[in-house]
């Protein structure tokens, strides 16, 4: 009988979409499981799927770490971290509100720093980790559909690559998936008809993505943005 530990992955907002896939996903590849939302889904997803559920906000830090303390406390490690999160504001442009601006600071980009700094001692410690940051397409090729979306998230793959810089030589990767049109949401003809696979991505084709770069066969990968987008994004 192995005597190697179960590997631990903590996702985030994961009620619901693609953080509840990813929960899914890796559960169904043998990992442990602690699953996370503001809405109590994520705490009946993970009971459901033999692991933690906790119920928070990832726009609040106390639940962030609190989410870490209930996934060392029933596992005794992290191994990988699936950091989603709600859809931040939208709207045109120069009408978006300084208050909208900011919500989606706290959605997108503190909450992956605040998880790195939360995470990183205990993956250190271990030997190694991953982090995984579900993203979009419009990070890398601006769309005006998500202006504090595209910008933030750019904003995300500049961090993502300064923090796999530093915490490489610990073993500790971070990537972004960057997912286009996703079934979690409601099918748009004008849409469907920009992507040349000629579909919405479905969101267990996002959770088997994530699950690759959480895991060893991607372990030779960091700080990069993987695009699951249908082939959406025209920039070589």
């Amino acid at each position: 009988m192995s005597s190697t530990p179960a590997r631990v992955a903590l996702i985030t907002a994961a009620g619901s979409g693609m953080g509840a896939a990813s929960a899914r996903e890796l559960a169904a590849q043998g990992w442990q499981v602690a699953v996370m939302s503001a809405s109590g889904k994520g705490e009946a997803l993970g009971r459901e799927l033999g692991g933690v559920g906790i119920t928070g906000s990832v726009l609040e830090a106390a639940d962030l770490a609190r989410a870490v303390q209930a996934a060392m406390t029933a596992f005794g490690r992290i191994d990988a971290v699936v950091s989603s999160s709600p859809h931040p504001p939208k709207g045109e442009l120069l009408t978006i509100a300084d208050d909208d601006w900011h919500r989606g600071l706290d959605i997108i980009l503190m909450p992956v720093l605040r998880l790195a700094r939360l995470v990183v001692p205990i993956m250190t410690a271990q030997g190694g980790g991953s982090i995984i940051n579900i993203s979009t397409y419009a990070a890398l090729e601006p769309d005006p559909l998500f202006p504090v979306s595209g910008t933030l998230r750019a904003a995300l793959a500049h961090f993502t690559k300064l923090f796999s810089d530093q915490h490489a030589a610990h073993n500790i990767r971070m990537n972004n998936v960057l997912p286009g049109f996703i079934d979690s949401l409601p099918e748009k003809e004008d849409r469907r008809a920009r992507i040349p696979l000629q579909r919405y991505g479905r969101v267990e084709e996002i959770a088997r993505t994530v699950a690759f770069l959480a895991g060893e066969g991607a372990g030779y990968i960091t700080g990069q943005n993987i695009r699951v987008d249908g082939g959406l994004t025209r920039h070589v």
